[in-house]
């Protein structure tokens, strides 16, 4: 970085905080503004040197500018007389003012301006942005419809209505770029994993040639202040060979990574959760037993308000409560120091924390007149505007809960990759009759591995140490990670899991493979175990 460039970069930081410091946390998550941390920039403009011939002119675009920390990036990698455009816009007059005041000599034409609204130009053969990152329930549906036309017209993908504002601004910059230009995205990789991701996923597919995904270490947040794991996506606006293969890498930099791995685009087609790479080989799906085969999976209750439903014994004897409209609850995984639950003579859960969860399964009048006490507890609910809730609302009546039988194997729900014992998710045998909240996900054997278990109950424990067998590389490779290294599984995600070691103990369960597939059980009728 040459000395002017590192003078003004050096104003530009002070620049930034002066300028954060005067909008709350909560007005910056709203408009998801998350400046680009120097050295960061400089990595992503360093790797962007390597993509571009030596010699060519370069048009610079960032349609998302803020206070230009990747033009001041550009301007300490490329030589100032190779660069001969740079534009920016930035929608916001609390960056935009300072931000052109501090860059007017420069040669950067930055303007105040809705990106999403501006008419394309495609001269731009370099594309580096931060966009901002501002989630679907942020955007009214008028907006979204707006966005979603526009999306779609600028680069041929329809944009799913749950896709946050950064997958907009990557298609819709496809009519800015050159023929032959090169982008960098630096964005939530979420969008490798979820659905909305899809329309985003075929773009890199089909439209561009998919260069390299660098997916940063979910440990080492690169925003302090937003909850998310990044990525920085590559690709040039030429169409994709036929036997093309894009390069996946994980933690370390840009250019000097931790893992990477070439995989093929036709394996990426096929492949729901892009995160799996580099750390995972390229697999054939339905060739294999998967957790589906053999457990249907349900996430636990989501009661409306735990602290009302879910209470302990004492505070039922205190207000004098009967136990008759209580079934078992297991406690939140940190109160379960044990991944066996075993039970008393009752099925209670001999856990350190005993629960109970709130489920009178009858009318109000009927509970007004058999029990006073819960009737009485049930309005002070109402008086606190429960019954009002999303979820209370759209039950009837208002306090009633899903039903959970009691799982005979229970998943935790969301883990840490660093996790002390080298498991984020834990898989826990439940002896008892307790029901779960939605921090769980409930396993119920699927109706072939119940004729089994009924012929031999021990099985259950063998199948148990299976699941227990599976490597974490394995459960991560389906779930979704966020900054800070938090991991979740979906129920759909861990049926997904390759169930392979649970197929050597109990080979005769999953149906017979075909010549590429599994067959699945027509009947998919949960059944509920608690023999373990």
């Amino acid at each position: 970085m040459s000395h002017v460039a590192s003078a003004v970069e050096q104003q530009r930081l002070v620049l930034q905080a002066e300028l954060d410091a005067l909008k709350t946390q909560a007005e910056r998550n709203r408009l998801g503004q998350f400046a680009t941390p120097t050295l960061l920039a400089v990595d992503i403009l360093k790797y962007a040197a390597t993509l571009l011939p030596k010699a060519e002119k370069v048009r610079f675009f960032d349609p998302a500018i803020g206070t230009g920390a990747f033009y001041s990036a550009l301007r300490s990698v490329f030589p100032g007389q190779q660069v001969i455009e740079a534009l920016g816009f930035e929608i916001d007059s609390h960056y935009e003012e300072p931000a052109s005041q501090l860059w007017a000599k420069s040669g950067l034409l930055m303007k105040r301006a809705d990106f999403t609204r501006e008419t394309p130009s495609p001269r731009f053969n370099l594309i580096i942005c931060n966009p901002p990152y501002v989630r679907h329930h942020h955007l009214e549906n008028g907006e979204k419809a707006r966005l979603q036309l526009r999306t779609y017209d600028a680069c041929g993908q329809k944009i799913s209505g749950l896709a946050g504002l950064y997958c907009h601004f990557l298609g819709l910059a496809h009519a800015w770029m050159a023929d032959g230009g090169v982008a960098g995205w630096l964005i939530p990789s979420e969008f490798m994993d979820v659905n909305y991701g899809q329309a985003i996923k075929r773009y890199l597919l089909e439209k561009v040639t998919l260069l390299h995904i660098h997916r940063f270490d979910p440990n080492d947040v690169q925003f302090a202040d937003a909850l998310v794991s990044s990525a920085v996506v590559w690709f040039r606006k030429t169409p994709p060979p036929s036997d093309h293969a894009a390069l996946f890498s994980f933690g370390g930099t840009l250019s000097a990574p931790r893992l990477s791995r070439a995989v093929a685009a036709t394996a990426l087609a096929h492949e729901t959760k892009w995160t799996r790479f580099p750390a995972a080989e390229i697999r054939s799906r339905g060739i294999h037993p998967t957790i589906s085969d053999f457990f249907q999976i349900k996430r636990g209750i989501a009661t409306g308000d735990n602290a009302f439903f879910i209470l302990s014994n004492e505070e039922i004897a205190a207000r004098a409560l009967p136990m008759k409209v209580f079934r078992p609850i297991l406690p939140s995984p940190r109160y379960m120091t044990d991944n066996e639950i075993q039970a008393d003579s009752n099925g209670l859960p001999q856990t350190a924390r005993r629960l109970f969860l709130l489920d009178p399964q009858l009318p109000e009048s009927e509970i007004k007149a058999r029990f006073p006490s819960v009737f009485a507890y049930l309005e002070e609910g109402k008086a606190r505007g429960l019954h009002e809730r999303y979820l209370c609302r759209h039950r009837a009546p208002w306090y009633s809960q899903e039903n959970r039988p009691p799982p005979p194997i229970v998943c935790t729900y969301i883990g840490r990759g660093d996790a002390k014992s080298g498991r984020p998710f834990r898989f826990i045998l439940n002896h008892s009759k307790a029901t779960i909240a939605n921090v769980y996900l409930a396993m119920y054997p699927k109706p072939r591995l119940a004729r089994a278990l009924d012929r031999d109950p021990a099985l259950m424990r063998r199948v148990w140490e299976m699941l227990n067998e599976i490597t974490p590389e394995q459960l991560l490779g389906e779930g979704r990670v966020y900054g800070g290294g938090l991991h979740k599984l979906e129920p759909k995600e861990l049926a997904n899991v390759d169930a392979t070691a649970i197929a050597q103990v109990a080979p005769e369960v999953p149906a017979p493979m075909g010549n590429d597939q599994l067959s699945f059980f027509k009947d998919q009728t949960p059944v509920a175990r608690a023999d373990g």
